[in-house]
């Protein structure tokens, strides 16, 4: 059972997915403090100086040391903000990846058409030496 873990967990895509997996926790927190710190001020500010994290609906009023109840739609805001721009980087990034793997499989192609062709062209040029 240990074998079949270690050639599981060596597999390239398992590290490949863990690497991703640690990579997109810390591009979070740069889009967390991004949004958090840079625009979600300005948008306030814009909006007529209204912090986002602090819109909140109050059901119930704390009191006598009970806490208050309330429904936080200013941080649900600010995470549907981050979701966005996360989601809209991470797009962008893998859209990037795959023109890049285009040109390379295009590059490959050609190298594989100009090989065969190089090929043909010394078969052809056999049997026209032979046929001579």
């Amino acid at each position: 059972m240990f074998e079949e873990f270690k050639k599981f967990a060596v597999k390239g895509n398992v590290i490949d997915l863990a690497v991703g997996v640690v990579i997109g926790g810390a591009f979070g927190k740069i889009v967390t403090s991004l949004v958090n710190d840079i625009l979600m001020p300005v948008i306030g500010l814009l909006l007529g100086g209204i912090n986002f994290t602090n819109l909140k609906f109050v059901i119930r009023p704390a009191k006598g040391g009970a806490s208050e109840a309330a429904i936080k739609y200013g941080q649900f805001i600010q995470s549907v903000v981050d979701f966005l721009i996360i989601s809209f980087s991470i797009f962008i990034f893998v859209k990037a990846i795959y023109r890049f793997k285009k040109k390379e499989e295009k590059k490959e192609e050609k190298l594989q058409s100009s090989e065969e062709e190089r090929l043909l062209a010394e078969i052809r040029d056999l049997l026209r030496d032979n046929l001579k």
